[in-house]
């Protein structure tokens, strides 16, 4: 691997890092030390493919040696240890090269997901209720946790759109992919003549802006309070708890009742307010990249069908890639895994040719 220096210099310093978490100075200086774990985590995932790498290249060089045994037994086993082997170092090379890209510095992240009907009434309230359901779930197997801000319902228990915050390991980089427009193809509950109606949902999903990335001037937003509505006990149309929050120099406005406090559904609805705004710094960095580049990473663009649910078919159909699985009532259940992993590999692949020249 004409990389190898890299990933011995990547080892080297997980090793360093590792031997400076054990330092005492370093331990009782929380800041010190949080800074070296979080480096520490960083390189983990690449050494340890790397050190996984040297060892079955290890041992084909050592299935290649036997070869030259002369008992016919040895070399059999020597050429079924390379067959085996060959693939698997490919396999673990190819998973090194992307490991080793340019990271997206949004990838840790938490994030903000919006999901709003679009076209088909009250249908697409409905599947935007699915969807959310669906991503809730996924959530939920890879042990993040969701937190709705707010959520208009529609009159048939359908949703005209939610946003919630969604916190974990990695959330961003492995939603990203997910924003532009679903679309759905079914025979809805309340068709009489059995006929197939299209409708469509729009995902977002924003990458969780710190206070660091976006300064908000307290003279620049307006805050509203009013009666939260809905579910909620006594709280509801009782207190003040719900907030709305404006930005004045764009407009921007975010709501936030989950919460029965106040002081909550402001911090929530702000951190909605921060994702927005470095979703817009975003765009005009992208704008300036140019289009050749923003096609190559992908711009999450909104406006762009990029996946059809075909109900009465169980298939689901991602249009950036041509992917078609029919399994679309397991997808439904959260079973994510097949489409986020192929986009993802597919992203992955056009980066890794960009940086080949190809």
């Amino acid at each position: 691997m004409h990389y190898r220096q890299r990933l011995d210099e990547a080892e080297q310093r997980f090793e360093e890092l590792t031997r400076q978490m054990a330092d005492p100075d370093i331990i009782n200086n929380p800041e010190q030390y949080r800074k070296t774990a979080k480096a520490h985590n960083d390189l983990e995932e690449i050494v340890s493919k790397y050190r996984e790498w040297k060892k079955v290249d290890a041992d084909l060089e050592g299935a290649r040696l036997m070869l030259e045994e002369p008992d016919p037994e040895i070399k059999a086993m020597a050429e079924e240890d390379i067959t085996r082997l060959e693939p698997e170092r490919e396999r673990l090379e190819q998973d090194l090269k992307i490991l080793l890209l340019p990271k997206d510095p949004n990838d840790e992240k938490d994030i903000v997901l919006e999901i709003r009907a679009g076209t088909g009434g009250d249908e697409a309230t409905l599947f935007c209720a699915e969807m959310f359901r669906m991503y809730s779930r996924w959530a939920e197997d890879q042990g993040w946790r969701v937190e709705v801000t707010s959520a208009s319902e529609s009159s048939i228990g359908g949703l005209k759109e939610v946003i919630a915050l969604i916190s974990g390991k990695k959330v961003f980089s492995r939603l990203k992919y997910e924003s532009g427009v679903h679309r759905v193809q079914r025979v809805p509950a309340t068709e009489q003549q059995g006929r197939i109606h299209t409708s469509a949902v729009t995902v977002a999903v924003l990458p969780e802006a710190d206070d660091v990335e976006i300064k908000v001037d307290p003279k620049d937003i307006r805050i509203d309070t009013f009666c939260s509505s809905g579910p909620g006990g006594q709280s509801v149309n009782t207190t003040y708890s719900a907030v709305r929050v404006t930005h004045l120099p764009t407009n921007l406005v975010v709501s936030c009742q989950d919460e029965k406090s106040q002081i909550k559904n402001r911090e929530k609805a702000m951190r909605v307010l921060r994702s927005r705004l470095y979703e817009i710094e975003l765009a005009k960095q992208q704008e300036a990249i140019g289009a050749e580049r923003k096609s190559m990473v992908g711009s999450g663009d909104r406006s762009e069908k990029i996946r059809t649910y075909n109900f009465k078919e169980n298939r689901v159909t991602d249009h950036r890639i041509g992917l078609t699985i029919y399994q679309l009532n397991l997808v439904m259940e959260g079973r994510l895994e097949p489409l986020i992993d192929a986009v993802t590999t597919y992203y992955q692949t056009k980066k890794l040719q960009d940086e080949n020249g190809a």
